[in-house]
């Protein structure tokens, strides 16, 4: 095969591509908007946002609670996030124990409190241990959200599902860090005034 700029170009474009659907899309800003107010009312009554995911969604699960610990676009005091998808040695002992399906339900049932916000990320919507955790998370009376594909399970489970229109993972994944980059850039600025430069 021979590649040239042209590959790149259109691997390009169709990220654009699928990104001006998503502008469109009035229910998914709707959504993602809910979604945020959700978040900021949880850190402002002292819960904290919980992700996870696997592979690349697993990165965006730390990508995302790392905004919300750290900063994103300035300086200002931390918000409780975690991604439940970083200790190894949680993670191959839950699965080891109880199964693979069971490596985010059995860390919700230890660290989460009432009012925390869960968000499970899935490209094709069907993981099963984001779908099992979806379901333990309303039983433990947590806030439920998904970044997905157009279709899957979890759109069944989570009361906010962020879907991306299209059946490609890397264009989805794409659209998803994005997603997460809004929500982060959307607490950010409800809760704290930005520095004056």
């Amino acid at each position: 095969m021979n590649i040239d700029r042209n590959y790149i170009r259109q691997r390009i474009e169709a990220s654009i591509a699928i990104k001006q659907e998503v502008l469109k899309d009035e229910v998914l800003m709707d959504r993602l908007l809910a979604l945020s107010n959700e978040c900021i009312a949880a850190f402002k009554r002292g819960n904290k946002v919980i992700l996870a995911g696997n592979g690349g969604s697993a990165a965006d699960a730390q990508h995302i609670a790392a905004e919300f610990v750290s900063r994103f676009e300035f300086d200002r005091p931390g918000l409780p996030s975690i991604a439940i998808t970083t200790d190894t040695s949680m993670i191959t002992a839950i699965g080891n124990d109880y199964g693979y399906e069971r490596v985010f339900t059995r860390q919700l049932e230890a660290i989460s409190k009432p009012g925390d916000v869960f968000i499970g990320i899935t490209t094709s919507g069907n993981s099963v241990n984001v779908v099992h955790a979806l379901e333990r998370a309303k039983d433990l009376e947590l806030v439920t959200a998904t970044f997905t594909g157009q279709a899957g399970k979890v759109h069944e489970l989570a009361e906010y599902v962020i879907a991306i229109p299209s059946k490609h993972t890397a264009r989805i994944q794409e659209c998803h860090i994005l997603m997460g980059h809004i929500l982060c850039g959307i607490v950010e600025d409800a809760m704290f005034e930005r520095p004056v430069k």
